[in-house]
């Protein structure tokens, strides 16, 4: 039977020691690029394979990450995972992903889960919106948060997008193609984020002197049927000229052009629609979703890279707030004067 080669090996291999190897396994610092890439030439060339457990029982980690978000079938959830994912294999951990599907009670058994899986650390987007310290420091675990939330935990960690610059994207956009106060369309009232989202678009129009209390909104789930539900209630209480409605997320946004669809309106000549996320779904509708992008990924691979950090013992609290960009497209209606002027001058 062949024996199962060794850091030994793999040390005689590239000409250098045993714990330099050991170093260049485990990620470490203080070792130069051309050592790493010999080590790393010798272990593929003899097959060396790392042994986990014995690492985990060495070192008292199990290489494994946790990672609860709200909906995974949202492609905004989907691609902070998938960051995270990308990060994780270049910390050489692994990662395990599970959805709350926006329930407490399953978002809790999950949390449990990893907690008895013994994860190394935990990025969570915690639903609940009761606030607390305590309920983290009782999962064992570094811990790190993602979304609204996290302004409820001020000595916790956390990754997220600039909601505020956000807004202020979307609305200096609309401004500018002489749209005046859009139609909201919001998530669920329980939602802190829907607070958040309300908030930032009262505040751009106060800053402007402008009176914010006539914006006229509607609830709904952050899904594509939330959205075609929301814009029904809009458009049975529309009395006629263009309408432009701005969604809380892109998935909303899209439900709402196909409703409008629906009723005979044509978009983005009869309604302008702005979308909140950046999903790759806004790009092949039609017309494509004019939104502003909030950097998923970036947020899943600082989420990975930060809790590392905490797991290695960093004790510092990190506030990472992310900008948003302008995606433009077709959805929204330029009706500025002005502009038409400076864009066919």
């Amino acid at each position: 039977m062949n024996k199962r080669p060794t850091i030994i090996d793999v040390a005689k291999q590239a000409g250098v020691s045993k714990s330099t190897v050991a170093r260049v396994m485990s990620g470490g610092e203080h070792v130069s690029s051309k050592v790493v890439d010999l080590v790393e030439a010798a272990a593929k060339e003899i097959g060396y394979q790392r042994n986990n457990l014995a690492v985990s029982m060495r070192s008292g980690r199990s290489g494994l990450i946790g990672i609860v978000v709200p909906d995974i079938s949202n492609p905004f959830w989907a691609e902070v995972a998938r960051g995270s994912q990308d990060a994780a294999i270049s910390a050489q951990s692994s990662l395990l992903i599970f959805s709350s599907d926006w329930q407490a009670e399953r978002e809790q058994k999950h949390l449990q889960a990893l907690i008895n899986t013994r994860v190394d650390g935990i990025i969570l987007n915690k639903i609940s919106d009761t606030g607390g310290q305590g309920d983290l420091e009782e999962l064992g675990a570094p811990s790190l948060l993602l979304g609204t939330t996290a302004e409820l935990y001020p000595n916790k960690s956390s990754v997220g997008s600039d909601i505020n610059q956000g807004v202020q994207v979307a609305l200096d956009y609309l401004t500018d193609r002489g749209h005046a106060m859009p139609k909201l369309i919001l998530g669920s009232e329980r939602r802190l984020a829907r607070a958040k989202f309300v908030t930032a678009v009262n505040q751009y129009y106060i800053d402007r002197d402008i009176d914010p209390t006539n914006i006229e909104t509607e609830d709904g789930a952050y899904t594509v049927d939330g959205g075609k539900a929301a814009m029904a209630k809009i458009l049975e209480r529309h009395t006629g000229g263009h309408l432009t409605i701005f969604a809380a997320n892109d998935l909303m946004a899209l439900g709402a052009i196909l409703e409008a669809r629906s009723a005979g309106l044509n978009c983005p000549k009869d309604v302008s629609v702005m979308g909140f996320d950046g999903i790759p779904a806004g790009e092949f509708c039609d017309p494509p979703l004019t939104t502003v992008g909030k950097p998923a990924r970036e947020i899943g691979i600082q989420s990975l890279r930060t809790l590392h950090r905490l797991i290695e013992g960093e004790d510092a609290v990190s506030k990472q707030r992310l900008a948003c960009t302008l995606v433009e497209r077709g959805s929204v209606l330029n009706r500025s004067p002005k502009l038409k002027l400076a864009q066919t001058g």
